[in-house]
């Protein structure tokens, strides 16, 4: 009889908290960055694994923001900068990289074998942080462009989609 019981209240319980599930809000979180003094955030479930930059071995004949390719864990990663493929600012020199700048591999679920070089990592943010910007529709923006937000001291972070950016014609298109 109290193992009925028992059972009755688990099942009770585990039907609470499904249904609390389905009814909860998913919270939004971001690795957020800076790219020429742009604030980025990608979204945490496309970014990947967070590399020094090391050693980028060139490859020819092709588009300025490709620096070549680097070995990350054992795979061979395309590196593109990031600014310089949005138009920030000119290519910077491999050997110019700074200090504080890494590599964020993308996610292998974008299917893509790459990373983007970020000037700096400015920590994780979440949706609770941030209120949504009102979209400019006469602005044109790229596809991986998502909704831009605004944080408490009042900085403007653009949301990157890496799984857009990975898709996208422009940064597939490599050959000079």
């Amino acid at each position: 009889m109290a193992k009925r019981e028992a059972l009755r209240e688990l099942q009770s319980r585990l039907a609470e908290r499904l249904q609390q599930a389905r009814t909860e809000v998913r919270a939004v979180s971001w690795l957020a960055v800076e790219v020429h003094g742009l604030g980025l955030l990608f979204p945490l479930p496309t970014a990947g694994e967070i590399f020094p930059v090391g050693t980028l071995l060139p490859v020819p004949h092709t588009q300025r923001w490709f620096m070549g390719v680097a070995n990350l864990r054992g795979g061979l990663h395309g590196v593109v900068d990031l600014a310089a493929f949005l138009g920030l600012r000119p290519p910077i020199a491999r050997d110019a990289v700074r200090e504080q700048a890494r590599l964020l591999a993308l996610n292998a679920r974008t299917g893509a074998s790459c990373a983007v070089l970020v000037d700096r990592l400015a920590g994780l943010r979440s949706a609770e942080q941030m209120q949504p910007e009102p979209d400019d529709a006469t602005a044109a923006r790229p596809n991986f462009a998502a909704t831009r937000w605004r944080d408490p001291a009042g900085r403007v972070w653009q949301e990157i989609d890496l799984a857009a950016l990975a898709r996208h014609d422009q940064f597939l298109a490599i050959s000079a």
